[in-house]
């Protein structure tokens, strides 16, 4: 298939060049043949100035342009161009003689006004080296550009597909973590044999639908996803029965607005995994206003002073961080701020 491509491509720019310098053979008949019914002569003579046109032309265009200019040898180019115009002249001037020599017999006057004057051999020369080297510089940035396209579109698809191997592994290790805590608390309701286990099955059922299903689609609903918050925490006020103290403010959303899936939860986690119970309370708060396309995000957790010592992050809220910059780069904002009774996150962010 590929040699069939190669010789397929060949034949057509032998088939292109072809046409080419036939053009350029019927522009030297016209251009020569100006002011004068010798035919014969003008057509001889063109056709003798052709291996001149053809030769320095691919100097050019093969040779000088790809290996000097292209690669910015730029005093080589000068050079060798040099050379050739020299080497290209004497043979313009070659093919003036035999003009005068060979098809006119040494009378001048017989000959065609346009050829007459080697000034003319030149322009008409040169004019096509010219031509044919624009050509020839066209095509080497066309493939040039196209190339550099090619290469942006694999790096842009490496980066991607990066970026989607790196998000499946940061919700590969949410998942386990979220999975555990939630199986955790319904663990200690089966012990204590509960009438509210039925229930913590049922919400627990729900979780698990949106962890497995609907945790791997690019975006949900952040109406859907407030609501899997308040299944989670439905089932953390089972366990912590009177000792938890929590307030939800959340702003009515509708439908349309689309967030990655897991976003928010795992703050909620890390509050109840990290807060600390004070005055025989675990305190948490949390606020959701959405305006302007923006989403507010906040929750905080009471903590004891002493916790103020540790500020290092733990896996949870790092895969968090690395999720953001994922899938909202420099569109989002986040803070997390600690005083004597507070632990809180603020999350800005513009969907």
């Amino acid at each position: 298939m590929t040699s069939k491509k190669f010789i397929l491509a060949k034949i057509t720019k032998l088939v292109l060049h072809t046409i080419f310098w036939a053009i350029v053979l019927f522009g030297y008949t016209y251009f020569f043949g100006y002011n004068t019914e010798n035919i014969h002569y003008v057509f001889s003579f063109s056709l003798f100035l052709m291996p001149v046109t053809i030769g320095t032309t691919y100097i050019v265009t093969d040779i000088l342009i790809p290996k000097y200019l292209i690669k910015e040898k730029y005093q080589f180019f000068i050079l060798y161009c040099i050379y050739t115009l020299i080497i290209s002249a004497y043979f313009i001037i070659y093919s003036f003689f035999y003009g005068l020599i060979f098809l006119t017999d040494v009378r001048i006057g017989e000959m065609a006004p346009m050829t007459r004057s080697p000034l003319f051999l030149f322009v008409a020369v040169y004019f096509i080296v010219f031509i044919a080297s624009a050509l020839s510089l066209a095509q080497h940035n066309y493939k040039s550009t196209s190339t550099n396209q090619k290469l942006k579109t694999k790096i842009l698809e490496a980066q991607l597909k990066l970026k989607e191997q790196e998000l499946r592994y940061l919700k590969m290790q949410i998942h386990p973590h979220f999975l555990f805590n939630t199986l955790n608390t319904m663990y200690g309701f089966a012990l204590k044999k509960s009438e509210e286990t039925p229930e913590m099955i049922l919400k627990l059922s729900n979780l698990l639908d949106y962890l497995l299903y609907q945790a791997d689609k690019p975006t949900v609903s952040l109406k859907e996803e407030l609501d899997h918050i308040k299944d989670y925490i439905s089932l953390e006020r089972m366990r912590f029965s009177d000792t938890l103290e929590i307030t939800m403010n959340f702003d009515e959303v509708d439908d349309g607005i689309m967030v990655a899936p897991m976003l928010f939860i795992p703050f909620v986690e890390n509050s109840f995994k990290h807060g600390q119970i004070k005055n025989k309370k675990l305190s948490i708060i949390m606020e959701l206003v959405y305006q302007n396309n923006t989403i507010n995000f906040s929750i905080k957790n009471s903590i004891h002073h002493s916790t103020l010592e540790n500020d290092k992050d733990g896996i949870g809220l790092s895969n968090i961080k690395k999720r953001l910059a994922s899938l909202y780069p420099n569109t989002y904002e986040l803070i997390i701020s600690k005083n004597e009774n507070w632990y809180t996150v603020n999350l800005v962010l513009n969907t």
